[in-house]
């Protein structure tokens, strides 16, 4: 079985390339009976989701700064690979 670190680290890995299917199928069964890696799991969702939103912005939040446009297509296409 797989411990919290080593389910962490995966779903992390997962979030920028696919895992082989054996190594999803133990994320998930460790998922599906510990609630602090699901928690995790679900955080790392919000926060792919507002980094997805805030590569849409022209502004970083609180900081009135502009994102350069190489910069901003840098982070758009990073996200599209997903």
């Amino acid at each position: 079985m797989l411990s919290c670190k080593e389910v962490s680290l995966l779903l992390s890995k997962a979030c920028d390339q696919g895992l082989p299917w054996r190594v999803r199928l133990a994320v998930r069964l460790h998922l599906f009976y510990c609630q602090g890696c699901t928690q995790f799991e679900k955080h790392l969702q919000v926060l792919r989701a507002a980094g997805r939103r805030l590569a849409g912005s022209d502004a970083l939040p609180g900081d009135g700064a502009k994102l350069s446009d190489t910069a901003r297509n840098r982070i758009r296409a990073a996200l599209q690979r997903d």
